[in-house]
């Protein structure tokens, strides 16, 4: 039998591979509320951050992205996935392998005759009960659910280099608030001590304009060290080098207050978006899988029939090797083995297979419960923090008033010094808490975006592969 005798039995052996075992795969059904009609067009946006309009915010995401090394893993698990779906692929093809050998073979007086063979085997299995083919479905289904994955960790990262860049502008904010209010402390205790000297006020109030200038002064060096303690974070979720993050700043773009909050956000629920978030497509990624090898491990009650094939030549001399002379020879084998006794491996295998499933199938109805509750958290958030911003920025616009009042009063000697300090007092605090407030709000923005996906789509998703070098 020539090799394409051989070739031709094993390619009907593949055409009449049969049936799949297992359930296959549906979509739980989920009871979801209505989809929202308003629009939700400015969050689906993959570069969901270009609506702070902060060029330097924008190249932060664009570093993060290339570099980030719990972006590079996740990557790499992807590639990882991927050659597993060719792996299984490959063990439903026929497998073709080559060998040869030359030697001597002689008798105790040492003649001998030189001999060597050629030889070339095709073996494959017959999936009879669609047990390679389950195994394939499970890889694809590990492939969707690591790629949801990684669009998951771009997600938490880009939300993450948000908000840590967003923390920083207010601590900014915040120090240059504590410096504009220590030089009008210093510049109060210029003037008291100038009075006390010239005996215009006692000591006690002399102490007491100290005193708050030694507080604002300690609050302005915790906030220098607030600072210094966040500047590196951004530096690490950028993937820089440790020597870049120990001397390296990290750049500013706008201030706080100019950085562009989303006017309009929708008070629906987008239905569709939510169930199309990375997270819970890595859950259904998870299910399909469990459901798939629910198939694999059912077929293993069955009987498999491996068939091998091999043709060659064989000739008493090397260089007859392939000379008309030579002698071709052939085999064809099958083979079949079935379980009889396991001991209730199989059986347990089973079992395991579709607890696993159970598994998943939980595991993905808490994903979805888990996406809504966030969704519906983040729409809260970012109205009511809006609504708290403005009540702070009144409060902080009457005590600025306050004060420009009770400064005047003060000069004029109508009240004491005691009640100048209460008022810039509480004026430093509304300012601070302003700013907070602030943060709140863009933080807010930033949550919303990532519950409601960050732009990702089950069709699109991110397609642009972060490089593998380090900076």
């Amino acid at each position: 039998m020539k090799f394409k005798q051989i070739a031709v039995l094993l390619a009907a052996a593949v055409c009449s591979a049969g049936c799949l075992l297992g359930p296959n795969y549906s979509k739980p059904q989920t009871q979801l509320p209505e989809s929202s009609q308003e629009d939700f067009s400015i969050f689906t946006n993959a570069k969901w951050w270009e609506i702070f309009n902060d060029p330097v915010l924008d190249k932060m995401e664009q570093e993060a992205l290339t570099y980030n090394k719990d972006l590079q893993l996740a990557i790499a698990r992807v590639d990882e996935a991927r050659a597993n779906v060719g792996i299984t692929k490959a063990d439903q093809l026929p497998s073709l392998s080559a060998s040869g050998k030359t030697g001597r073979a002689g008798d105790a007086t040492g003649s001998g005759q030189t001999q060597s063979t050629a030889n070339a085997v095709v073996s494959f299995e017959l999936d009879l009960w669609g047990k390679y083919r389950r195994l394939s479905e499970a890889a694809r289904a590990q492939l969707l659910s690591s790629e949801a994955n990684r669009d998951t960790v771009r997600l938490a990262l880009t939300a993450d280099v948000a908000r840590n860049y967003f923390t920083l502008l207010t601590l900014d904010e915040q120090f240059n608030i504590a410096t504009r209010t220590l030089a009008a402390r210093k510049e109060n205790v210029r003037i008291y001590e100038s009075r006390y000297k010239n005996g215009y006020c006692t000591e006690v109030d002399l102490k007491r304009v100290q005193a708050s200038m030694s507080s604002v002064e300690a609050q302005q060096r915790e906030l220098k060290l607030q600072i210094a303690q966040t500047q590196p974070v951004p530096s690490v979720l950028l993937g820089r080098s440790p020597r870049a993050i120990a001397q390296e700043g990290v750049e500013r773009g706008k201030k706080l207050a100019a950085v562009t909050l989303v006017p309009n956000v929708p008070e629906g629920l987008p239905s569709d978006l939510l169930t199309r978030r990375p997270d819970v497509r890595q859950a259904e990624g998870q299910l399909i899988a469990a459901n798939a090898n629910i198939g694999a491990a059912r077929a293993a009650y069955f009987p498999s029939i491996p068939l091998t094939a091999s043709a060659g030549y064989a000739s008493s001399a090397l260089s007859d090797l392939f000379a008309g002379g030579s002698s071709g020879v052939w085999n064809l084998a099958a083979q079949v083995t079935a379980p009889i006794f396991e001991g209730g491996k199989i059986r347990s295998q089973n079992k395991a297979a579709e607890a696993k499933y159970r598994q998943m199938l939980a595991t993905y109805e808490k994903t979805v419960q888990g996406a809504f509750k966030e969704a519906l958290d983040a729409l809260s958030a970012n109205r009511i923090n809006r609504e708290v911003f403005d009540s702070y920025k009144d409060q902080t616009q009457a005590m600025q008033r306050s004060y420009d009042l009770t400064k005047k009063q003060e000069a004029a000697g109508l009240i004491g010094v005691t009640d100048l300090l209460d008022v810039e007092s509480n004026l430093l605090s509304a300012e601070m808490s302003l700013a907070t407030a602030r943060l709140d709000e863009l933080n807010a923005v930033v949550t919303l975006c990532q519950a409601l996906g960050g732009g990702w789509t089950e069709t699109e998703g991110f397609t642009e592969e972060a490089p593998s070098a380090a900076k």
